[in-house]
């Protein structure tokens, strides 16, 4: 199963950042890349998308809130290419936005009702084929697309990416149990929660795992098109958790109606959340120490 397509969700208000985030949205918060350029976190996310092998992208946005990123993903102007001439390395980078934005969509989310919501709204662009589900406010180092895309290749069906989660971050994340498989980092996926308190996540535990520690969502998702389905179905049925609808209520319809075609995979590689102020100043100083800056942080 080939996956050309991809979803970022940047509908959140990023109210965690504020007030940097009144004026631009979280999601077009600069980072310097390890190339040495100053650019947009879904800049980074979407190169590295199509370095993966994706051919299209969809961007969730809230309503009203598409301006900005087209804006960004735009060709030069004439007047711009006028204003910039003899500065070859950024008419290049003007025309890498060019190219980008020829494969880049944009779907409104109409109202705050939920990271699943948010996704359903995708359910056109994906047009019955899977996607790969990304989160707006997420960079990673290593390449953990590239890891998704072939495990979804190789066993036909949807893929979560998991982590190691330590017992003290169970209560921010979706915590999946899991049994090995034969293909190494490969579950089985027995059961998955939401967010479960530190008394819940004990009935959680994967079996082979240090103690204290569990999987963890790695904020990567491969979804077959049959996610659309069970989005549909709960917001159908108004299905809700502190009022919102869930991907992760998704998630588990979608595993209880096939668990042989929805496995886990445990990523290698790291994921930076630029979604908080102290984990926006690390991501800053990894990429920072992986490009021609670095000297600049001894």
């Amino acid at each position: 199963m080939k996956t050309r397509k991809a979803v970022i969700t940047a509908a959140g208000r990023g109210t965690r950042m504020f007030p940097a985030t009144r004026a631009i949205q979280k999601e077009m918060l600069p980072l310097i890349d390890t190339d040495g350029l100053v650019k947009p976190t879904i800049q980074m996310i979407a190169e590295a998308c199509v370095a993966a092998g994706i051919e299209e992208i969809c961007i969730v946005v809230e309503n009203g809130g598409g301006q900005a990123f087209r804006e960004h993903f735009r060709a030069f102007t004439d007047d711009e290419r006028s204003v910039f001439a003899g500065k070859d390395w950024l008419l290049a980078e003007g025309e890498k936005l060019a190219r980008l934005a020829e494969r880049i969509s944009y779907v409104e989310q109409p109202s705050p009702e939920g990271f699943g919501h948010a996704v359903y709204q995708a359910k056109d662009f994906a047009g019955g084929e899977p996607i790969l589900l990304l989160l707006g406010d997420h960079v990673y180092t290593g390449d953990p697309l590239g890891q998704m895309l072939a495990a979804g290749e190789a066993s036909g069906g949807s893929v979560t990416g998991v982590r190691v989660e330590p017992e003290s971050g169970v209560s921010v994340t979706g915590i999946i149990k899991g049994q090995a498989t034969q293909t190494p980092g490969l579950y089985e996926i027995l059961a998955l929660q939401e967010k479960p308190t530190v008394a819940e996540v004990q009935v959680l535990k994967t079996e082979g795992l240090e103690d204290d520690t569990y999987l963890g969502h790695f904020g990567i998702h491969l979804f077959t098109a049959e996610i659309f389905d069970c989005l549909g179905e709960l917001i159908a049925t108004n299905t809700r958790v502190k009022n919102e609808f869930q991907l992760t209520s998704g998630q588990e319809l979608l595993w209880k109606r096939n668990p042989a075609h929805y496995r886990a995979l445990l990523l290698s590689g790291e994921r930076w959340d630029i979604g908080l102020p102290d984990e926006y100043l690390k991501t800053l100083a990894k990429f920072g120490s992986l490009g021609p800056h670095a000297e600049v942080l001894k």
